[in-house]
Protein backbone atom coordinates (compact mmCIF):
# COMPACT_ATOMS: atom_id res chain seq x y z
CA UNK A 1 0.00 0.00 0.00
CA UNK A 2 0.91 3.29 -0.93
CA UNK A 3 1.25 5.67 2.18
CA UNK A 4 -0.14 9.25 1.89
CA UNK A 5 2.98 10.65 3.26
CA UNK A 6 6.66 10.17 3.13
CA UNK A 7 7.31 6.81 5.59
CA UNK A 8 10.49 6.42 6.40
CA UNK A 9 10.48 2.65 6.12
CA UNK A 10 9.77 3.15 2.86
CA UNK A 11 12.52 5.95 2.64
CA UNK A 12 15.31 3.51 3.45
CA UNK A 13 14.22 0.71 1.41
CA UNK A 14 14.56 2.12 -1.47
CA UNK A 15 17.53 4.43 -0.60
CA UNK A 16 19.23 0.78 0.60
CA UNK A 17 17.48 -1.68 -1.10
CA UNK A 18 16.72 -3.78 1.62
CA UNK A 19 14.65 -4.07 4.57
CA UNK A 20 16.83 -1.98 7.57
CA UNK A 21 16.38 -2.11 11.09
CA UNK A 22 17.20 0.26 13.92
CA UNK A 23 18.86 -1.16 16.69
CA UNK A 24 18.43 0.76 20.00
CA UNK A 25 21.33 1.23 22.22
CA UNK A 26 21.87 3.05 25.49
CA UNK A 27 25.84 4.22 25.50
CA UNK A 28 25.67 5.41 29.07
CA UNK A 29 25.09 9.15 28.37
CA UNK A 30 23.87 11.77 30.76
CA UNK A 31 22.00 14.71 29.93
CA UNK A 32 23.27 18.30 30.67
CA UNK A 33 19.78 19.08 32.09
CA UNK A 34 20.59 16.31 34.82
CA UNK A 35 23.52 16.11 35.90
CA UNK A 36 23.62 19.69 36.93
CA UNK A 37 25.36 22.10 34.04
CA UNK A 38 21.38 23.25 33.38
CA UNK A 39 19.00 21.71 35.32
CA UNK A 40 19.27 18.84 38.22
CA UNK A 41 15.12 18.32 37.29
CA UNK A 42 15.49 17.43 33.36
CA UNK A 43 12.43 18.04 31.43
CA UNK A 44 8.84 17.87 32.77
CA UNK A 45 7.71 15.08 30.48
CA UNK A 46 11.15 13.06 30.49
CA UNK A 47 10.81 9.28 31.65
CA UNK A 48 13.37 7.33 29.44
CA UNK A 49 11.72 3.94 30.15
CA UNK A 50 9.05 5.14 28.02
CA UNK A 51 10.67 4.51 25.08
CA UNK A 52 13.34 2.42 26.37
CA UNK A 53 13.21 -1.23 24.88
CA UNK A 54 14.30 -3.70 26.93
CA UNK A 55 16.93 -5.16 25.29
CA UNK A 56 18.64 -1.44 25.41
CA UNK A 57 20.32 -1.36 28.69
CA UNK A 58 23.84 0.28 29.89
CA UNK A 59 24.56 -2.44 31.81
CA UNK A 60 26.04 -3.99 28.71
CA UNK A 61 28.45 -3.27 26.12
CA UNK A 62 27.20 -1.79 22.86
CA UNK A 63 28.65 -4.15 20.84
CA UNK A 64 26.60 -6.91 23.11
CA UNK A 65 23.53 -4.39 22.77
CA UNK A 66 23.49 -4.48 18.99
CA UNK A 67 24.64 -8.26 19.01
CA UNK A 68 21.17 -8.95 20.94
CA UNK A 69 19.34 -6.48 18.79
CA UNK A 70 20.18 -7.80 15.59
CA UNK A 71 19.70 -11.00 16.75
CA UNK A 72 15.98 -9.95 18.14
CA UNK A 73 15.24 -8.30 15.06
CA UNK A 74 16.45 -10.95 12.42
CA UNK A 75 14.05 -13.74 14.03
CA UNK A 76 11.08 -11.79 13.61
CA UNK A 77 11.97 -10.02 10.53
CA UNK A 78 13.83 -10.33 7.53
CA UNK A 79 16.53 -7.14 7.48
CA UNK A 80 19.51 -7.46 6.07
CA UNK A 81 21.12 -4.14 7.57
CA UNK A 82 20.72 -2.09 10.52
CA UNK A 83 20.50 1.32 11.99
CA UNK A 84 22.08 1.45 15.82
CA UNK A 85 19.66 3.90 17.21
CA UNK A 86 21.42 5.83 20.19
CA UNK A 87 18.33 6.93 21.93
CA UNK A 88 18.61 7.67 25.59
CA UNK A 89 19.42 10.57 26.73
CA UNK A 90 21.54 13.07 25.08
CA UNK A 91 23.96 11.24 22.80
CA UNK A 92 26.46 14.17 22.40
CA UNK A 93 27.23 14.99 25.83
CA UNK A 94 31.07 13.75 25.53
CA UNK A 95 34.02 15.02 24.57
CA UNK A 96 34.61 13.92 20.70
CA UNK A 97 37.18 11.29 22.22
CA UNK A 98 34.81 9.45 23.85
CA UNK A 99 32.10 10.07 21.23
CA UNK A 100 34.27 8.36 18.18
CA UNK A 101 35.44 5.04 20.58
CA UNK A 102 31.16 4.16 20.85
CA UNK A 103 30.52 5.50 17.47
CA UNK A 104 33.13 3.19 15.44
CA UNK A 105 32.16 0.10 18.22
CA UNK A 106 28.62 0.64 16.77
CA UNK A 107 29.92 1.33 13.11
CA UNK A 108 32.15 -2.13 13.39
CA UNK A 109 29.33 -5.17 13.32
CA UNK A 110 29.23 -5.87 9.85
CA UNK A 111 25.68 -5.27 8.96
CA UNK A 112 25.61 -1.53 10.55
CA UNK A 113 25.66 0.88 7.92
CA UNK A 114 24.88 3.80 10.28
CA UNK A 115 23.91 5.71 12.91
CA UNK A 116 20.66 7.24 14.50
CA UNK A 117 22.09 9.51 17.17
CA UNK A 118 19.60 11.57 19.38
CA UNK A 119 20.55 14.70 20.93
CA UNK A 120 19.65 18.09 22.24
CA UNK A 121 20.72 21.12 19.93
CA UNK A 122 23.05 22.57 23.07
CA UNK A 123 25.20 19.35 23.26
CA UNK A 124 26.79 19.86 20.02
CA UNK A 125 29.84 22.04 18.55
CA UNK A 126 32.12 22.36 15.11
CA UNK A 127 34.45 19.48 16.27
CA UNK A 128 31.73 17.28 16.82
CA UNK A 129 29.86 17.99 13.93
CA UNK A 130 32.76 17.97 11.94
CA UNK A 131 33.97 14.47 13.11
CA UNK A 132 30.28 13.54 12.32
CA UNK A 133 30.74 14.88 8.68
CA UNK A 134 33.78 12.42 8.50
CA UNK A 135 31.72 9.46 8.92
CA UNK A 136 29.22 10.86 6.79
CA UNK A 137 31.38 10.16 4.41
CA UNK A 138 31.07 6.33 4.40
CA UNK A 139 28.18 5.90 6.70
CA UNK A 140 24.91 6.50 6.60
CA UNK A 141 24.92 9.19 9.70
CA UNK A 142 21.76 11.06 10.99
CA UNK A 143 21.55 13.18 13.87
CA UNK A 144 17.82 13.90 15.59
CA UNK A 145 17.57 17.17 17.41
CA UNK A 146 15.00 17.66 19.97
CA UNK A 147 13.46 20.84 19.20
CA UNK A 148 9.91 20.02 21.09
CA UNK A 149 8.20 23.14 20.54
CA UNK A 150 9.01 26.69 18.76
CA UNK A 151 7.54 28.61 21.50
CA UNK A 152 9.83 30.14 23.86
CA UNK A 153 6.68 30.08 26.64
CA UNK A 154 6.46 26.21 25.81
CA UNK A 155 10.40 25.83 26.05
CA UNK A 156 10.27 27.33 29.83
CA UNK A 157 7.05 25.54 30.95
CA UNK A 158 9.09 22.00 29.88
CA UNK A 159 12.04 23.12 31.37
CA UNK A 160 13.91 22.56 28.31
CA UNK A 161 16.90 24.01 28.99
CA UNK A 162 17.56 25.75 25.75
CA UNK A 163 15.89 28.04 23.44
CA UNK A 164 14.54 28.14 20.03
CA UNK A 165 17.48 30.40 18.78
CA UNK A 166 19.92 27.59 19.61
CA UNK A 167 18.14 25.11 17.57
CA UNK A 168 18.05 27.59 14.74
CA UNK A 169 21.73 28.05 15.13
CA UNK A 170 22.55 24.19 15.47
CA UNK A 171 20.66 23.54 11.70
CA UNK A 172 22.93 26.25 10.21
CA UNK A 173 26.09 24.40 12.06
CA UNK A 174 25.08 21.01 11.16
CA UNK A 175 23.49 21.64 7.36
CA UNK A 176 25.08 21.22 4.02
CA UNK A 177 27.89 18.47 5.74
CA UNK A 178 26.24 15.19 4.23
CA UNK A 179 24.96 14.82 8.00
CA UNK A 180 21.51 14.21 8.10
CA UNK A 181 19.27 16.15 10.13
CA UNK A 182 15.82 14.94 11.93
CA UNK A 183 13.71 16.97 14.05
CA UNK A 184 11.37 16.48 17.37
CA UNK A 185 7.99 17.78 18.00
CA UNK A 186 5.49 17.36 20.63
CA UNK A 187 2.19 18.66 19.88
CA UNK A 188 -0.69 18.93 22.66
CA UNK A 189 1.22 21.29 25.39
CA UNK A 190 -1.16 23.09 27.21
CA UNK A 191 0.85 25.98 26.48
CA UNK A 192 -0.07 26.49 22.90
CA UNK A 193 -3.59 26.49 21.03
CA UNK A 194 -4.69 24.10 18.49
CA UNK A 195 -3.41 26.60 15.64
CA UNK A 196 -0.23 27.00 16.87
CA UNK A 197 0.48 23.42 17.13
CA UNK A 198 -0.40 22.93 13.37
CA UNK A 199 1.66 26.34 12.82
CA UNK A 200 5.22 23.73 14.05
CA UNK A 201 4.40 22.51 10.39
CA UNK A 202 4.53 25.16 8.20
CA UNK A 203 7.70 26.51 10.13
CA UNK A 204 9.87 23.11 10.19
CA UNK A 205 8.71 22.91 6.78
CA UNK A 206 10.98 25.77 6.02
CA UNK A 207 13.93 24.19 8.11
CA UNK A 208 16.75 22.14 6.53
CA UNK A 209 15.81 18.92 8.21
CA UNK A 210 15.14 15.52 6.42
CA UNK A 211 13.49 13.52 9.34
CA UNK A 212 10.84 14.59 11.51
CA UNK A 213 9.09 12.99 14.53
CA UNK A 214 6.10 14.11 15.70
CA UNK A 215 3.81 12.73 18.64
CA UNK A 216 1.28 13.39 21.13
CA UNK A 217 1.82 14.81 24.38
CA UNK A 218 1.69 12.09 27.17
CA UNK A 219 1.67 12.06 30.57
CA UNK A 220 4.41 9.61 32.00
CA UNK A 221 4.71 8.53 35.96
CA UNK A 222 6.89 9.69 37.84
CA UNK A 223 7.77 12.71 36.26
CA UNK A 224 7.08 16.86 37.13
CA UNK A 225 4.35 16.71 34.62
CA UNK A 226 2.29 13.84 36.25
CA UNK A 227 2.35 16.39 39.46
CA UNK A 228 1.10 19.16 37.26
CA UNK A 229 -1.53 16.91 35.45
CA UNK A 230 -2.98 15.34 38.73
CA UNK A 231 -3.32 19.01 40.06
CA UNK A 232 -4.75 20.72 37.22
CA UNK A 233 -6.07 17.92 34.25
CA UNK A 234 -5.13 19.57 31.42
CA UNK A 235 -6.21 18.57 28.40
CA UNK A 236 -5.01 15.61 26.57
CA UNK A 237 -6.08 14.54 23.21
CA UNK A 238 -8.43 12.01 22.57
CA UNK A 239 -8.21 9.29 20.06
CA UNK A 240 -10.39 10.62 16.85
CA UNK A 241 -9.30 14.04 18.20
CA UNK A 242 -5.35 13.33 17.26
CA UNK A 243 -6.12 11.57 14.58
CA UNK A 244 -7.44 14.65 12.74
CA UNK A 245 -4.76 17.24 14.65
CA UNK A 246 -2.08 14.47 12.57
CA UNK A 247 -3.71 14.40 9.67
CA UNK A 248 -3.96 18.55 8.84
CA UNK A 249 -0.42 18.60 10.55
CA UNK A 250 0.40 16.45 7.82
CA UNK A 251 -0.68 18.17 4.96
CA UNK A 252 0.66 21.07 5.68
CA UNK A 253 4.18 19.44 5.67
CA UNK A 254 6.55 20.12 2.98
CA UNK A 255 6.20 16.74 1.18
CA UNK A 256 10.37 16.29 1.06
CA UNK A 257 10.53 15.73 4.68
CA UNK A 258 10.74 12.06 5.81
CA UNK A 259 8.28 10.86 8.51
CA UNK A 260 10.01 8.66 11.27
CA UNK A 261 7.00 8.49 14.22
CA UNK A 262 3.54 10.29 13.72
CA UNK A 263 2.85 9.07 17.77
CA UNK A 264 4.28 7.25 20.50
CA UNK A 265 2.81 4.71 23.00
CA UNK A 266 4.30 4.69 26.07
CA UNK A 267 4.09 1.21 28.29
CA UNK A 268 0.97 0.95 29.98
CA UNK A 269 2.49 0.20 33.08
CA UNK A 270 3.96 3.71 32.92
CA UNK A 271 1.16 5.76 31.35
CA UNK A 272 -1.28 8.19 33.05
CA UNK A 273 -2.55 9.79 29.99
CA UNK A 274 -3.71 9.48 27.24
CA UNK A 275 -4.63 6.03 27.23
CA UNK A 276 -6.15 5.02 23.97
CA UNK A 277 -6.23 1.25 24.17
CA UNK A 278 -5.00 0.89 20.33
CA UNK A 279 -1.85 -0.96 19.05
CA UNK A 280 0.47 0.73 16.61
CA UNK A 281 -0.62 -0.80 13.64
CA UNK A 282 -4.45 0.60 14.65
CA UNK A 283 -3.02 4.35 14.60
CA UNK A 284 -0.84 3.97 11.73
CA UNK A 285 -4.04 2.39 9.95
CA UNK A 286 -6.51 5.25 11.76
CA UNK A 287 -4.22 7.99 10.00
CA UNK A 288 -4.23 6.43 7.03
CA UNK A 289 -8.12 6.20 6.79
CA UNK A 290 -8.82 9.72 7.84
CA UNK A 291 -5.85 10.94 5.37
CA UNK A 292 -7.99 9.16 2.52
CA UNK A 293 -11.37 10.56 3.95
CA UNK A 294 -10.33 13.72 3.23
CA UNK A 295 -9.07 13.17 0.29
CA UNK A 296 -5.82 14.99 1.64
CA UNK A 297 -1.71 13.90 1.81
CA UNK A 298 1.48 15.06 2.90
CA UNK A 299 2.31 18.73 1.33
CA UNK A 300 -1.56 19.04 -0.25
CA UNK A 301 -1.81 22.56 2.22
CA UNK A 302 1.58 23.41 2.13
CA UNK A 303 2.07 26.90 2.17
CA UNK A 304 3.90 28.60 -1.22
CA UNK A 305 7.64 28.51 -0.41
CA UNK A 306 7.72 26.47 2.63
CA UNK A 307 10.60 23.30 1.97
CA UNK A 308 12.35 25.32 -0.26
CA UNK A 309 16.18 25.21 -0.22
Amino acid sequence: MRRRYNSFGSYIKKRFGAIVYKVNVDAGFTCPNRDGTISTSGCIYCNNDSFRPASCTPTLSISEQINNGIAHIKKRYRAEKFLVYFQPYTNTYAPVEELERRYREALSAPSVIGLAIGTRPDSVDEEKIAFLETLAKRYFILVEYGLQSIYERTLKFINRGHDYSTFLKTLDLTKNRGIFIGAHVIVGFPTETREEMLSMADEVSLMPIDFLKMHQLQVIKDTPLEILYRESQFHLFGYEEYIEVIAEFIERLSPRLVLQRLFATAPDNILVGPRWGKSRQEILRDIEKRLESKDTYQGKKLKIHAGIG
